[in-house]
């Protein structure tokens, strides 16, 4: 293994690492920085002061920072998220029964949003400047600047409420695929809409980019169709710096999901972080935290090495210092 690639794959790892103990230091924070004593709202004002002081040492409030945050990476490290201090139970069984209804409600909006981002990026290619590049132009931007919770709520009025064509709330009966499918439908379309919008206008970027290089010229000179430039060569290397998109966007959806299981009621680990913020839960909430933080960090390292692997001069640059290592 080349010096270069070691060094790349230190860094990325060391900027993660930062990343994942910056969060941890602030989700510690948290209870310090919102006012109020959480034990105390939580147990109620006629609480006596010895429970309120008994449920501070269970949620670790009794101790400074520094021995909160050794004490959440002590626990980690032995695979510990801790137990919730109101009502006992391990916050690792919480956040596994959560975990997957956040992941498949991330993973569908993606792939609605490369399924429905890609086409029109490859017609918007094809034809630049030309109406449906204008039309696709226009309503990439305003899919861009809607804000998911709007759209989950328009989606839940108009094709829930009034049309009645999917379900109002919830995530479906457990093991009945057809109705949970059902009830993905919106939540997923919701979080999708403006990652269609921004795949759509950064592929056909890069396609355009592409296209004017100049052995797809030549491959235009003589006389290869079009649809197979678009297709089999030029989606191929425009692919690459819009995978690294795709990888910070399932991150980034990871944590946006939270929207849309509130207005939809999915029962996933956006609800349950913010139901436990509101309850003032703050170890259920920190861990609920600290796993969506993890899972950005992971999914954008994971897409950021993949795009680079993909391209085949970085992976030269990269791989290709054995011989002078």
């Amino acid at each position: 293994m080349s010096y270069t690639l070691l060094r790349h794959l230190f860094f990325k790892l060391a900027s993660s690492a930062l990343a994942i103990v910056g969060a941890v230091a602030f989700m510690l924070l948290l209870p310090r920085l919102i006012p109020g004593d959480a034990a105390t709202v939580i147990l109620g004002p006629r609480a006596t002061p010895e429970a309120v002081a008994a449920l501070r040492s269970r949620m670790g409030l009794d101790l400074s920072f520094p021995e909160q945050f050794l004490g959440f990476f002590a626990r980690l490290f032995r695979g510990d998220f801790g137990v919730d201090a109101v009502n006992s139970r391990p916050i690792a069984q919480l956040i596994v029964a959560a975990l997957p209804n956040t992941i498949i409600l991330a993973l569908s909006a993606m792939g609605l949003a490369l399924l429905f981002g890609v086409p029109l990026a490859l017609l918007s290619a094809r034809r630049p400047g030309g109406w449906f590049d204008r039309v696709s132009a226009f309503a990439s931007v305003g899919f861009v600047a809607a804000p998911s919770f709007v759209v989950s709520i328009l989606l839940l009025l108009f094709f829930a409420k009034r049309l009645g064509w999917f379900p109002v709330l919830g995530a479906g009966e457990p093991g009945n695929i057809p109705d949970q499918l059902h009830h993905l439908v919106l939540p997923a379309f919701a979080l999708a809409v403006g990652w269609i919008g921004y795949i759509a206008r950064l592929l056909r970027s890069s396609l355009l980019e592409v296209l004017g290089e100049a052995h797809i010229r030549t491959m235009q000179a003589y006389g290869v169709s079009e649809g197979r430039i678009l297709l089999k060569y030029a989606l191929k290397l425009a692919w690459i710096p819009t995978l690294a998109i795709v990888g910070m966007g399932i991150g980034e959806l990871l944590g946006g999901a939270v929207f849309a299981e509130v207005i939809f009621n999915r029962p996933g680990l956006g609800t349950l972080v913010v139901k436990a913020i509101l309850e003032r839960n703050y170890t259920i909430a920190q861990g609920g935290m600290f796993v969506i933080v993890a899972l950005f960090v992971l999914a954008t390292l994971i897409a950021d090495l993949l795009q680079s692997f993909s391209d085949p001069r970085e992976r030269q640059r990269l791989i290709g210092q054995r011989a002078t290592a």
